[in-house]
């Protein structure tokens, strides 16, 4: 499969050397041609990993991945060029985190609105899943915790999209969960600032969410 990433930060870099591992083709966009991260990255990685524009990784993938910061995720999708995304499913790794006030950062957008449905509104014809959003980018993949597997909280408004998402998941060490529409995004966007406010308590990244069943 070919997967293209919008993102040169930590999530994006760490996502795309998880699907190398696994055997795909990815691409590494950024918002400037020849951007020194990116290609770094892809050298890194050798020849199933190369280096591009946000047009160019949305161009390339079957499956893409939005994993910039959240202020930047409108801007980043409207230059890639929103009719790249047409058909494909997307998954939204981002949060709207908002670190005006400081530690800890409140949300840009909440109430009755959040990230991912803004991704989903920039992108009308895609199927956007919203994912990888509450755990700390080294655990996105093949996560090692005591008592097993953490959970992956997901969503969006395709449910073929989803089972494909869902199997993406445990590919990369997850059970994921299915909670429904993309505006469920408003909720796991939430579920990041309890990440990152246990994660400020404690002074350490190292955990994740499960949850207990019967």
């Amino acid at each position: 499969m070919k997967v293209g990433i919008l993102g040169t930060g930590d999530v994006g870099r760490a996502l795309g050397r998880a699907f190398v591992t696994l055997g795909h083709e990815v691409k590494l966009g950024a918002r400037e041609p020849n951007n020194e991260k990116a290609v770094a990255w892809a050298k890194e990685h050798g020849a199933k990993a190369s280096a591009g524009t946000f047009a160019e990784a949305a161009e390339f993938g079957e499956l893409v991945l939005v994993a910039t910061l959240g202020a930047a995720v409108e801007s980043a999708l409207k230059a890639a060029g929103p009719d790249r995304f047409a058909g494909k499913i997307v998954i939204d790794t981002t949060n709207p985190l908002d670190f005006s006030k400081g530690m800890p950062p409140g949300l840009s957008l909440s109430g009755n609105d959040s990230g991912g449905e803004l991704v989903q509104r920039t992108l009308p014809k895609a199927h956007v899943v919203k994912a990888f959003n509450i755990v700390g980018n080294a655990h996105m993949f093949r996560p090692d915790f005591p008592g097993g597997p953490p959970d992956m909280f997901y969503c969006g408004n395709d449910e073929g999209a989803k089972q494909r998402v869902g199997t993406l998941l445990e590919e990369f060490g997850f059970h994921p969960v299915d909670l429904g529409g993309i505006q469920a995004s408003r909720y796991l966007e939430g579920m990041c600032i309890v990440w990152v406010l246990y994660g400020a308590k404690m002074g350490g990244w190292n955990h994740a969410f499960k949850m207990l069943r019967k």
